[in-house]
């Protein structure tokens, strides 16, 4: 299988790195923000949100959304109405320039893009989040995929 996502669909990963653990007053509010944002996120399709994953991987926490487009996650980001503007300013305010928390995110917008899912649940990553769809048809090698005129020939016996 693969992922059906259309071109301008978005890849956000977001996350945080605890700097100072003993300093859980200064991320303790930083943590609890995401739950809340993917919360709301969650409750209105609306916003633009299409699917997400979070990864710990020591003191850093990693949260992977897919969004349907970059507007659509910018609008997010900067309504006055919505959980994120006021978590970014009190992040500002409080622990921006202290370095006890790290926060961090890059945005990509594919235009193009590759997946392959093979024994691995339906709401996992790019394709949970956009649909799926058979792989067959579209070639065996991850560079065909990505540019039809590489040649498609498979090092591993055809999925």
């Amino acid at each position: 299988m693969t992922a059906d996502a259309p071109p301008g669909t978005v890849a956000f990963l977001i996350g945080m790195r605890i700097n100072r653990p003993w300093r859980i007053r200064q991320w303790l509010p930083v943590a609890t923000a995401m739950p809340r944002m993917l919360q709301e996120l969650t409750a209105h399709p609306d916003l633009g949100l299409l699917g997400h994953r979070t990864y710990l991987s020591g003191w850093t926490v990693l949260t992977v959304q897919y969004w349907r487009s970059p507007e659509d996650l910018d609008r997010y980001a900067r309504a006055r109405e919505h959980a994120h503007l006021p978590a970014w300013r009190e992040f500002n305010r409080r622990v921006r320039d202290n370095g006890d928390v790290g926060i961090f995110h890059e945005t990509y917008v594919l235009d193009r893009h590759e997946t392959v899912y093979v024994n691995m649940p339906d709401d996992f990553g790019l394709g949970g989040a956009t649909g799926l769809v058979p792989l067959a048809g579209r070639g065996q090698r991850a560079a065909h995929r990505l540019d039809p005129s590489v040649p498609d020939a498979p090092a591993v016996a055809p999925y």
